[in-house]
């Protein structure tokens, strides 16, 4: 069934000012499925619910290996038909838009490509692949069949972030000079942490301060640099990780610099996770999480009597720009596919995240720099086995 830009236009109507009347009553709903596997991966973050409620889209069905589960969320999404087999839902279904809601990784590159074949649109949980030469395969065949695809890296939208950047932007903390972003250096620390959550953290250093120009890093094991040998895989299969221990930094233009750190001992000290945002007349934090907060400091500078911090959260009418109009990750999917344009977490952006990360590991067993974009696209640990 053809993709009108007409009809994408009227079924993101609601969402965006467009006048849901472009879609005529001679219009087939866009036919849209969701692809889990319960018990690998299950479903991320709200990922089968994506297309509830919304004008102009019809579930046609969910497929799950799992059957109890299948049957279970095939009912509280209101999917009419169920399948043990993603490709038998695609062959079936033939749908125009898919959520690939699994958290393993490592079936997004094999399940993205046949439903970009199949002429689906895809919107798939992070992480996107598991390696940048995952990652360009996946792009390149969207290109090839025109199709949009958006990562699930949603706290770039959100919009507490989005004004954070219009306060930097407008010299809220002066000069943005250097990032210090801190894993959740949960049980997860080190190499774990560094691919499920330095994922989001390396998106919103792109969003804020561009594409990095090289990396440094060392990652460590039980105190000893790691070995390739030391891979292992963790319960959401997101690829090879190493190491209970990272540190990590990234050069930007104009002299920025940022970090990145992973490690249990810090948790305490260094406070939830997030970035700290270092300019030439202040400082701010994103703590993030399901609902990101942002706090400003104020500091009374150090005298023989010590120093006081304090944080507040930021105070938008410190904001003098007006707030930026945002839509929802989904909406904003759907209306780049209608408007073909890259939605704001794109797929490219998705795949840069995830080229972040084999930096860090291909400059800690290398012992060097390594710049961007990488020239190795295969993942460090694997490729060494």
């Amino acid at each position: 069934m053809p993709l009108s830009r007409r009809r994408f236009l009227a079924t993101v109507g609601t969402a965006t000012a467009l006048s849901p009347g472009l879609l005529s009553a001679a219009d087939p709903p866009l036919r849209a499925a969701v692809i889990g596997h319960t018990g690998r991966g299950d479903y991320g973050h709200g990922m089968e619910n994506i297309f509830k409620a919304r004008p102009g889209i019809e579930l046609v069905g969910l497929a799950d290996p799992v059957e109890a589960s299948r049957t279970r969320t095939a009912v509280a999404i209101g999917a009419p038909r169920a399948y043990a087999n993603w490709r038998e839902l695609l062959d079936k279904e033939r749908p125009q838009l898919v959520s690939i809601a699994m958290r393993h990784a490592d079936q997004h590159e094999e399940i993205a490509l046949g439903c970009l074949r199949a002429g689906a649109h895809c919107y798939v949980e992070k992480p996107f692949v598991r390696s940048p030469d995952e990652a360009d395969v996946v792009l390149a065949e969207a290109e090839k069949q025109g199709r949009r695809i958006a990562v699930a890296h949603t706290m770039r939208m959100t919009p507490i972030v989005r004004r954070l950047k219009q306060a930097l932007g407008e010299g809220l903390i002066g000069e943005l000079r250097e990032l210090r972003a801190f894993g959740k250096q949960d049980q997860r620390a080190g190499g774990e942490d560094l691919m499920v959550l330095g994922l989001h953290l390396f998106d919103l250093m792109r969003m804020f301060v561009g594409d990095p120009i090289w990396c440094s890093a060392r990652v460590l094991e039980q105190g000893r640099d790691i070995v390739p040998a030391d891979r292992r895989q963790v319960k959401d299969n997101v690829g090879w990780v190493a190491g209970d221990q990272v540190s990590a930094q990234f050069a930007f233009a104009g002299g920025v610099n940022a970090t990145f750190t992973s490690d249990a001992r810090l948790r305490e000290t260094t406070g939830r996770w997030g970035i700290e945002f270092h300019g030439s007349r202040g400082v701010t934090k994103l703590n993030c999480d399901l609902s990101p907060e942002v706090s400003v400091r104020s500091t009374t500078g150090w005298s023989s009597g010590g120093r006081h911090d304090d944080w507040k959260p930021l105070d938008d009418t410190l904001v003098k720009s007006a707030p930026e109009h945002s839509l929802a990750p989904v909406s904003d999917w759907l209306e780049a596919i209608a408007k073909q344009r890259e939605p704001e977490c794109s797929g490219r952006n998705g795949a840069w995240a995830v080229e972040m990360v084999m930096a860090v590991y291909q400059a800690a067993l290398s012992g060097g720099r390594v710049r961007f974009p990488l020239t190795m696209r295969s993942h460090p640990l694997q490729a060494r086995q």
